[in-house]
């Protein structure tokens, strides 16, 4: 009997559902007093192993994750909530009636598909991994099919519309980055479009813009400043148009920023300049986008370097796609003059950034050896060719 068959028994069920949060400490000294009381190991393992996924869960699914099951590998993959809501959206909106899912996982899209009153078809080659799914969409209008995704009739099925999420890990876990190598890869994935045109794909957001069709919505997510996918869109699944944009995700915010034209152009270039009194470094999904410039435009300024995504203006300005620093003082990178420089401000606390320098942060922090009180932010980076330390301050908001 498999884990997820043993949590699917009433006695697993339940014992799983009584589980206080999980408490790394605590879990030692709880899974010894279950198998003391007669409990069944191999019960007592897939409850704890479950207990500690639907806590690391909480940050992608919120209160939902302690109703849901999962696998590691599945959780790792699984579209965080908001972001699957807005995938849903877009059906939604494009009058989809039938989706099918194909590469469900443990079926997080599915759910938010479904929760928008949209009929699901969920796909997963993985057995345990499509039980997973099935419980976890046992209250929505879904069927979970265990299977190969390609296999799927989908006009027999009266499908119209197609969302993938394609595997990009190898059985050692190694992510994959070139789109021919995912499984299914993404030519094949494309070719559904000439079944069913509106078609979604989730792909990783290190995608090259060559691998991308012109005409398609190329779209990259980040949440909390974390860049975490690329959606690619087609037909009434992408309303905007061809072209590239990026939604930045905050709290209970979300931004668009985007350009029109073909998906694969090369990105535009912003102007570069002096430093001035401020600094903006884009959000990684406006970096991802090829965006920058337009960044740069909407905040009246230039790069500090032609290669660097860092943004430098005369005034403060205001943008939910870049964050702000004031800048308190600039010189050319030096270990001891930047030691001498912290130490007498009597730094002890320091945050570092870096972009266009092969400097190791932790391994800066160390050499520095710092003992103060006081706190400070420093940027390495390149100003007129030369490795240079930006210090300055976040700017409120």
């Amino acid at each position: 009997m498999s884990a997820v068959e043993r949590l699917l028994t009433p006695e697993g069920w339940t014992l799983l559902s009584r589980m206080p949060p999980y408490d790394e400490d605590a879990s030692l000294q709880l899974a010894t007093g279950l198998r003391e009381r007669g409990v069944d190991p191999d019960l007592v393992a897939a409850v704890m192993t479950q207990s500690r996924l639907r806590t690391r869960a909480r940050a992608k699914f919120g209160a939902f994750a302690d109703e849901m099951l999962f696998t590691p590998e599945g959780l790792e993959q699984a579209t965080r909530l908001p972001v699957a809501a807005r995938h849903a959206q877009r059906y939604a909106s494009a009058g989809a009636r039938l989706v099918a899912d194909l590469g469900c996982g443990i079926g997080s899209d599915a759910m938010a598909m479904a929760g928008l009153g949209l009929r699901v078809l969920g796909v997963e080659k993985d057995e345990v991994t499509a039980a997973v799914a099935a419980v976890n969409l046992r209250a929505f209008d879904a069927t979970v099919r265990h299977g190969d995704a390609l296999e799927v009739d989908l006009v027999a099925e009266g499908v119209d519309a197609v969302f993938a999420d394609p595997a990009r890990r190898t059985r050692a876990g190694t992510r994959v980055f070139d789109p021919r190598a995912y499984s299914p890869d993404l030519d094949t994935l494309l070719a559904l479009r000439e079944t069913v045109p509106a078609l979604g794909l989730k792909v990783g957001p290190g995608i090259p813009y060559r691998a991308l069709p012109s005409e398609t919505h190329a779209q990259w997510v980040s949440v909390d400043g974390a860049v975490v996918e690329a959606g690619l869109w087609f037909g009434p699944l992408a309303p905007e148009g061809s072209g590239r944009s990026a939604l930045v995700m905050r709290g209970d915010r979300a931004d668009v920023l985007s350009v029109a034209g073909d998906a694969d152009a090369a990105a535009a270039r912003a102007p570069s300049g002096p430093l001035k009194g401020y600094l903006y470094e884009p959000d990684g999904a406006v970096i991802r986008a090829g965006l920058v410039a337009r960044v740069a435009e909407e905040l009246d300024g230039t790069l500090v370097d032609p290669s660097i995504a860092y943004v430098t203006t005369t005034a403060e300005r205001s943008t939910p796609f870049a964050t702000g620093y004031r800048v308190l003082d600039s010189f050319d990178f030096g270990l001891k003059r930047l030691r001498a420089y912290l130490r007498t401000r009597d730094v002890g606390r320091l945050t570092i950034k870096k972009r266009g320098t092969a400097v190791v942060p932790d391994q800066l922090r160390q050499q520095l050896h710092l003992k103060g009180s006081a706190e400070a932010t420093i940027v390495l980076t390149r100003l007129a060719g030369k490795q240079s330390v930006l210090v300055v301050e976040p700017l409120a908001g």
